[in-house]
């Protein structure tokens, strides 16, 4: 592992965008469970799944890479994918059993970060099966609720966005299994460090599968 030399800059596009994206996470909630506008529901979360790929492409291609992005953009994936299967399953949209197993993987994952700190580091490097599952189920979210109408082409996507969903839930839990492994190396071929004032290494941003 590589450390990424993070500009620190807070006003760049890529910032700004997921700035925006985390606003979106109340007024997503809202529209949900208290005006039940699932039109406007699936617009945001087609935004964010939209603007989560953009930002990244948009820091490479301006040289818009900071310190505070490579923190920012994984923290708000990672509240979308609690938020959203949360009022997903509060809505009767996905069973429960659905929810509790993403979001046992995510504080199964989030158990890990002392360990990591412990070592100097922030952040793994990005796996492509943890940015496929996230894809998956990004795009099976918003998928699933465009199949909630009464309507023949409702429930053809419903089934498309469920078979997103399933491929995406396994793909994330085998990604969990491959960061495990990561984290086995990092614990045995890195000492912990000694002194506090040493800080710790961020990765690369994107999601940490």
């Amino acid at each position: 592992m590589e450390p990424v030399v993070a500009q620190n800059r807070v006003l760049t596009v890529p910032n700004a965008l997921s700035v925006i994206r985390l606003g979106l996470i109340p007024v997503f909630v809202y529209v949900m469970l208290v005006a039940h506008a699932n039109g406007w529901a699936v617009a945001i979360l087609v935004f964010s799944g939209v603007s989560d790929w953009a930002d990244g492409k948009i820091a490479r291609l301006l040289n818009q890479s900071s310190r505070l992005g490579v923190l920012l953009d994984p923290a708000v994936d990672r509240l979308y994918m609690i938020t959203v299967p949360i009022v997903l399953g509060l809505s009767g949209i996905v069973p429960w059993w659905f929810v509790v197993t993403l979001l046992a993987r995510d504080a199964a994952l989030a158990l890990t970060l002392p360990l990591l700190w412990s070592r100097g580091l922030s952040a793994l490097p990005v796996t492509y099966v943890g940015k496929a599952a996230t894809f998956a189920l990004m795009v099976g979210f918003p998928v699933l609720l465009l199949g909630q109408w009464n309507s023949l082409w409702s429930h053809v996507l419903e089934a498309c966005g469920w078979a997103f969903l399933i491929w995406g839930m396994y793909a994330y839990l085998w990604a969990f299994v491959l960061y495990v492994v990561q984290m086995t190396m990092v614990v045995r071929r890195m000492p912990k460090l000694k002194h506090r004032t040493e800080q710790p290494v961020a990765g690369r941003a994107g999601d940490r599968g």
